[in-house]
């Protein structure tokens, strides 16, 4: 008899991980709760949107199963499969909270955002990874990735967030899938032809090899089942999300100019000397850096002129008791794949370092220092060395910080003057309580460029402009964004390069508002569903599936 767990659809992993007879599905296909933008673009939708919640018994244990059906869109997350993701673990979450424990297993068989609802994809998978961070302090997390599809996109830096990750040798996991960096970067970069090279690369061998897997079974349920309930029992916890020191000395330690290969990196990987980072804080230098926007309005609002800081493409200083953070260009960066602003590995533990140091400092503070974070990142970065070190754990490692620094009480505020895309966005603006935004048909907010993203979709780009007319989560610009309900406010009148005072002082005064409307609020990212924009067309599938799942979960 086959017993091969990657050869099974969704619905027959997570029922074949689950105690016989105990299961429960959770807004299953008759509750008919597809996506609203798919048929918009004449794309049939899937009666479960491609993921299946189960409730049971995992071995006598309490257990929520979350599996993704790489099958329907390639795993990919739109509104309604992210809404019964994140409803689900926030179940798990209240539960383990009041003493029920249960332990949450998801199985990602996914390419990350669902380009076809691309900034709801964005707007969930932030979600999602704000709720396992939280469920991380309760119960162990645990991740399969069986394989077929893997584990790509948004989804591979909420791969890097879970406890423990389990997968088979027929599993890939990477930011960046080979044919969006060849698109964005050129072959030369990375052949997406060259199967040996990507499975070489981003195949599980290799990523059990240097941290970013944990264990690796054999395709079978049974393998998958104990590894599991060996993890739940051991409280196994491989706190990838917390290994900043570690990543940003082996970056001290390597040379971009240099060709890495896979056997150099794993030399590099296992004899890192690791030193203790701390960051000093930006300061005025004689030197211009390149005017971003995202360096202009940092600029502006500390009052730190020509600023620099010891990592150059991060700046980051405490003003009006508040701490900034910016990421911007340097055009001579030793990385080359971040010289226009992108998020890279340095970036991503930088900044993490820098959150961790204030979550630390202001751990014994009744009023923590609010964050205020400058979102100019055009995406992050694209490059075969930053793949091959794991740049989804980099910008897991950031994501990771802002959570929990929202969580332990920091207030965090995104003011975005430029462009907001992709994983950039994900680990630098996405886990903020507030989003601000300019007025500014100059910014791009998305998860993918439209070069790749007609590439993936198989569409031109005119066809992919024409959607874009019909899903306003498609469009790229700022004013559609803000009709999904994700943002505080959207601000008029001023521009992405304003250097006017009035300007200033309007920016100041809306980023002093929204700091002070979470004085009472709750700590968490609802406000995106729950807000008038949001509930009245913003986030309609949302919130349906919110109230399923609140109707069904104890049902």
């Amino acid at each position: 008899m086959n017993n091969s767990f990657v050869e099974l659809h969704a619905r027959q992993r997570a029922l074949a991980l689950l105690d016989a007879g105990t299961t429960r599905e959770l807004i299953d296909p008759f509750a008919d709760m597809i996506s609203p933008h798919l048929e918009p673009q004449n794309i049939v939708p899937e009666s479960d949107d491609g993921v299946v919640i189960m409730k049971g018994q995992l071995a006598g244990k309490a257990a929520v199963v979350i599996a993704i059906e790489g099958a329907f869109q390639g795993g990919g997350i739109g509104e309604v499969s992210g809404a019964k993701i994140v409803a689900a673990l926030e179940h798990a979450l209240v539960d383990n909270q009041a003493g029920n424990t249960i332990y949450p297993v998801l199985i990602l068989d996914t390419g990350g955002v669902r380009l076809q609802e691309a900034n709801y994809g964005l707007l969930s998978i932030s979600e999602i990874q704000n709720v396992i961070i939280a469920l991380k302090q309760f119960v162990p997390v645990i991740g399969l990735v069986p394989g077929r599809v893997g584990s790509f996109g948004g989804m591979s830096i909420t791969n890097a967030l879970l406890s423990y990750v389990i997968g088979t040798n027929r599993a890939r996991i990477g930011l960046n899938g080979p044919e969006v960096i060849e698109q964005e970067a050129g072959v030369q970069e990375f052949d997406s032809s060259d199967k040996d090279l990507i499975w070489n690369t981003l195949g599980t061998t290799e990523r059990q090899a240097t941290g970013i897997i944990d264990e690796v079974v054999a395709d079978d349920v049974t393998a998958f089942k104990q590894a599991i309930i060996a993890a739940i029992d051991e409280k196994k916890d491989s706190h990838r999300d917390q290994q900043v020191d570690f990543y940003l000395s082996l970056l001290d330690q390597l040379d971009p100019s240099q060709p890495l290969d896979i056997a150099g990196y794993r030399d590099l990987y296992h004899q890192v000397k690791v030193t203790e980072h701390h960051l000093a804080a930006a300061k005025s230098s004689a030197v211009a850096g390149t005017k971003s926007r995202g360096r202009l309005w940092f600029e502006q609002l500390t009052g730190i002129k020509n600023a620099q800081s010891e990592v150059a493409t991060v700046l980051h200083a405490q003003a009006d008791g508040r701490e900034y953070i910016a990421i911007v260009p340097d055009a001579q960066n030793r990385f080359p794949r971040v010289r226009e602003g992108e998020v890279g590995l340095l970036e991503g533990y930088t900044v993490a370092s820098v959150v961790n140091d204030l979550i630390k400092a202001d751990q014994a503070k009744a009023n923590k220092t609010p964050l205020v974070l400058i979102v100019d990142v055009p995406s992050q970065a694209y490059g075969y060395k930053e793949e091959l070190i794991g740049i989804h754990m980099a910008l897991a490692a950031s994501v990771s910080a802002y959570a929990r620094a929202r969580q332990a009480g920091h207030k965090v505020v995104a003011f975005i003057p430029g462009d907001a895309v992709s994983g950039g966005f994900l680990a630098h603006g996405l886990q903020s309580n507030r989003l601000i935004a300019l007025d500014d048909l100059a910014i791009t907010i998305q998860a993918m460029s439209k070069a790749s993203a007609a590439r993936i979709t198989q569409r031109t780009i005119e066809e992919l402009e024409e959607a874009t007319k019909h899903v306003p989560a498609m469009a790229y610009d700022i004013e559609n964004y803000q009709k999904l309900g994700a943002l505080y406010q959207l601000v008029p009148g001023v521009k992405g390069y304003d250097d006017d005072p009035k300007a200033i002082a309007t920016i100041q005064a809306v980023i002093a508002e929204a700091l002070a409307s979470l004085d009472d609020a709750p700590a968490d990212m609802s406000f995106r569903y729950t807000n008038s924009i949001a509930k009245q067309s913003g986030r309609v599938a949302t919130n349906q599936v919110r109230q399923l799942m609140d109707e069904q979960w104890n049902g």
